[in-house]
């Protein structure tokens, strides 16, 4: 059996890459441990309905601040990715487990108990099934609809590249509220960031949404700091808004361990904001971009904003 919390048998395929060193995080980086009761009682909370979340397998640096308030993003169909990308902490390999049926309601009962008004929902890439996984976010989303009705619901999907085209049909017609599929770098750095993903098949995948659903609101991030230039990041602005983007979060890379991709700089604060101001300019509703930036960082009150943000712009006509 391998061990998920060794480094070497949580990332088989990193074992034999050379060490990338580290630099030291500035000021603006750094977070503190998380201790407060809050995020005792989601961690509770998790461990009791046996769930899995991308806030602990991915390292996030938000995790104390998210789980003290309750919010904590669902990792479903397992612990283990099919791929492998070298930005990624999530454990990679051939999945030992085939889905459980009874984790949609898991999900659900989390929900309820945590009494989130917004969850996000998200998984790792299962490219042995048939769907990735697409009827399981379906129930899973069903599931919480059925326990929690008043909860709007957020998804972060794999890119199903392995599936019929029609799985997304599955997945869009159970109707959560956002739909999120991170693009996660710009192109040019895919075959060595994101080697089993591809750059205009993502950017598709979120352009359909749209064409099934048009009321459907649509998100995507990339980080920054893994060695793309300022016009590259712009070029995926337009990319996203050709495609009919709503959300775009910016964030900064940070390494999980010495084996994955290195980290190229670290972007300041103002650079950022230069991010921001550009996205809003090109008609995106909504941006989050700043250091710390993550998909599902605070998600439920930029739900909110991006809500107020659509009915400004149909009021203006």
């Amino acid at each position: 059996m391998r061990d998920l919390k060794i480094p070497e048998q949580r990332h088989p395929e990193k074992a034999r890459r050379p060490d990338n060193a580290q630099p030291k995080k500035p000021n603006w980086i750094r977070v503190k441990a998380p201790t407060s009761d809050g995020y005792k009682q989601t961690h509770a909370i998790m461990r009791e309905h046996k769930l899995v979340t991308v806030c602990e397998e991915a390292g996030c640096p938000n995790v104390g601040e998210c789980w003290s308030q309750g919010h904590a993003t669902m990792m479903i169909m397992g612990e283990v990715c099919t791929r492998a990308c070298t930005f990624c902490n999530i454990a990679t390999g051939k999945p030992p487990e085939d889905l459980d049926v009874f984790e949609p309601g898991r999900v659900a009962d989390a929900v309820k108990k945590l009494g989130l008004n917004h969850v996000v929902v998200t998984s790792v890439d299962r490219d042995d099934i048939q769907d990735g996984g697409a009827e399981h976010f379906a129930q899973t989303i069903r599931a919480i609809r059925r326990q929690s009705p008043g909860t709007t619901i957020e998804i972060l999907t794999p890119d199903f590249i392995k599936c019929d085209p029609a799985v997304l049909d599955v997945v869009v017609a159970a109707k959560p509220d956002v739909f999120n599929h991170n693009l996660e770098t710009v192109p040019g750095l895919y075959p060595e960031v994101r080697p089993g993903a591809r750059y205009f098949h993502s950017l598709r995948l979120l352009q359909r949404v749209k064409e099934l659903d048009p009321s459907m609101f649509t998100k995507s991030g990339i980080m920054v700091g893994l060695g793309e230039d300022r016009q590259a990041v712009l070029q995926v602005m337009d990319d996203m808004r050709a495609a009919n983007i709503d959300f775009l979060t910016i964030g900064q890379y940070l390494q999980p361990t010495p084996k994955h991709h290195a980290v190229d700089r670290f972007v300041t604060p103002d650079e950022f904001a230069a991010y921001e101001k550009a996205a809003y300019g090109k008609g995106f509703l909504m941006v989050s971009a700043t250091p710390l930036t993550r998909s599902s960082y605070h998600a439920g009150d930029d739900f909110a904003r991006l809500r107020e943000a659509r009915l400004k712009k149909l009021a203006q006509g």
